[in-house]
């Protein structure tokens, strides 16, 4: 079987370079997940948890945020959703509270200890993020450059010694 590539016009091919500079950028995502799990798990939480949080304390506040706000910001189906609501008010993190325009439907807020849970996981995943940050900066500044630039600066760095 023979597969075919259509290159859109004004594009080059993708070199062996371009496919090791995608697969680099990619690995390092799955390294700064993989990290964010790690962190969670230290706080006594999931991933998902701490995804959550974030949306909840990240939601503008003059905005109420029901389940399915939390739903769709999280590409989880309701029922997933209520589960997961679920788990945090159990754990003290997260309360619900009755909207008062929309009797079904229920307003989502972090509590105190949800709140400062949060705000150490942040503050690690915010270190993170600083300290990886230079190589994601020359990640989307080679991918987003020609094919040809991607193989001069390898090239320089290669004899940078980088």
């Amino acid at each position: 079987m023979q597969v075919t590539s259509t290159i859109p016009r004004g594009r080059s091919a993708l070199t062996t370079e371009n496919y090791a500079r995608l697969a680099a950028f990619r690995r390092a995502v799955r390294a700064f997940l993989h990290f964010s799990e790690e962190a969670a798990a230290q706080a006594g939480l999931t991933g998902g948890h701490y995804q959550a949080l974030l949306v909840v304390r990240g939601w503008p506040e003059d905005e109420p945020l029901t389940i399915a706000d939390l739903a769709q910001q999280l590409y989880l189906k309701h029922n997933s959703t209520v589960g997961l609501v679920d788990r945090l008010a159990a754990e003290g993190l997260l309360v619900r509270k009755a909207s008062i325009t929309d009797r079904r439907k229920v307003e989502l807020r972090l509590t105190r200890k949800g709140t400062q849970v949060l705000a150490r996981l942040a503050d690690r995943h915010r270190a993170e993020l600083q300290r990886i940050g230079p190589e994601l900066e020359r990640f989307f500044h080679e991918l987003t450059h020609s094919p040809r630039t991607l193989a001069a600066s390898s090239r320089a760095r290669s004899r940078a010694g980088a």
